[in-house]
């Protein structure tokens, strides 16, 4: 591992390639965290070079433990972020300055909250911050951009002056339910009695369901879900993301990184699954796919399984992605989420700082509605 000229000397690039070799001394707050996640993704071929996403990690390495990690890619398009910038990438190019390559604090395709900079304390944090500008000076990149951060990486990048974009997603939140019937009791009769018409909807087309989790699921499983998973993207005529060999590198790791999955049978054929894994206090949905059109089995297989699983084993939270209005009647809550943005030049910078104002204003008014359009009953108080 190289160490750079002008960063701080403690901060090295860190390969994940040979994970093996790597102890890590600061705790995963969710499974995307775990080195094992980044190094499937990498591995795989599914966030490479190849793919748009060049490794550029840096991290205080002491021997062989990792003290301090900051997952970092340089990236020359936009794809699979969940974020969207192109009109900042068409405005500076507009100016004759290129706004890619860029660098990217992401977990790739993966759009769920958590911490970006994994390090035991603020001053470690800053140095990988610190370290991070000095790369892009060196290496004359306009933009860095860090997205979906969790509440304490929030506070540190608002403190270091970075520009905070805000956009939403909707949660479940599980407030000690009992079972699925105390859940419902939160909406009016009306919605109570549309979601009973479409979980009974899938009962009657004689489908059910069997969960497999991380300490049950083999490569077979993986080899079906899989099937099921770029099933989604053919439909929009789409290569998928993610390739097989990423599930199997999970399948190594399924221990660390507690995959669910979720399976529809039809008269013992699998015709649907989906994909969730289960952090300490959140269930994380990703992914899904059907061979098989039936008339609310998205809901089913996407929302209501993963609820009942989180109430049955005394699960928090249920973050089944971003955006989706439909949500919203099947129980989660709108919740506002932002991303963070570094510019070299304060130009170009002040520009999208002021874009950003302008643009919470309409999230802020967005979420307000949402909320108005929740079907809870009155003496439910959303959080």
């Amino acid at each position: 591992m190289l160490v750079s000229q002008k960063m701080n000397p403690k901060i090295q690039k860190v390969d994940l390639q040979n994970l093996d070799d790597l102890k890590v001394s600061f705790p995963a707050s969710n499974p995307f965290e775990n080195l094992e996640y980044f190094h499937a993704m990498e591995s795989s071929d599914s966030a490479s070079e190849k793919s748009g996403w060049i490794p550029n990690h840096l991290g205080e390495l002491n021997n062989d433990t990792l003290n301090s990690f900051l997952p970092l890619y340089k990236k020359f398009n936009s794809y699979g972020e969940f974020i969207f910038d192109q009109q900042w990438a068409h405005a500076l190019q507009q100016t004759g300055r290129d706004y890619y390559p860029k660098l990217l604090t992401a977990i790739p395709f993966t759009p769920c909250e958590g911490e970006r900079i994994l390090a035991p304390n603020d001053k470690k944090k800053i140095q990988l911050i610190e370290s991070c500008i000095e790369l892009m000076q060196e290496d004359k990149i306009e933009s860095w951009h860090i997205l979906f951060p969790n509440s304490v990486g929030k506070k540190i990048l608002r403190d270091q002056n970075f520009i905070e974009r805000f956009n939403y997603r909707f949660v479940w939140h599980n407030n000690d339910f009992q079972d699925f019937d105390e859940f419902l009791a939160i909406f009016t009769s009306r919605q109570r009695a549309t979601i009973r018409k479409e979980r009974k909807s899938i009962e009657k087309a004689d489908i059910e369901f069997k969960s497999r989790s991380f300490d049950e699921i083999n490569s077979n499983d993986w080899d079906i879900f899989y099937n099921f998973y770029r099933q989604t993207y053919f439909e929009r005529g789409q290569n998928p993301y993610l390739t097989k060999e990423f599930f199997y590198k999970i399948n190594t790791a399924n221990h660390i990184l507690k995959p669910v999955i979720f399976f529809a049978y039809h008269q013992e054929e699998v015709i649907a699954s989906s994909l969730c894994f289960e952090g300490k206090d959140t269930l994380y949905g990703r992914h899904w796919g059907a061979l098989k059109k039936v008339k609310n089995l998205h809901f089913e297989c996407c929302y209501y399984q993963g609820i009942e699983y989180c109430i049955k084993n005394g699960i928090d939270y249920f973050d089944p992605g971003v955006q989706g209005e439909h949500k919203i009647r099947r129980g989660f809550q709108p919740k506002l989420d932002s991303s963070f943005h570094y510019f070299l030049k304060n130009d170009f910078g002040d520009a999208v700082s002021n874009f950003c104002k302008s643009e919470k204003k309409q999230i802020e008014n967005y979420i307000e509605a949402c909320k108005s359009y929740t079907p809870f009953n009155k003496d439910y108080k959303i959080k």
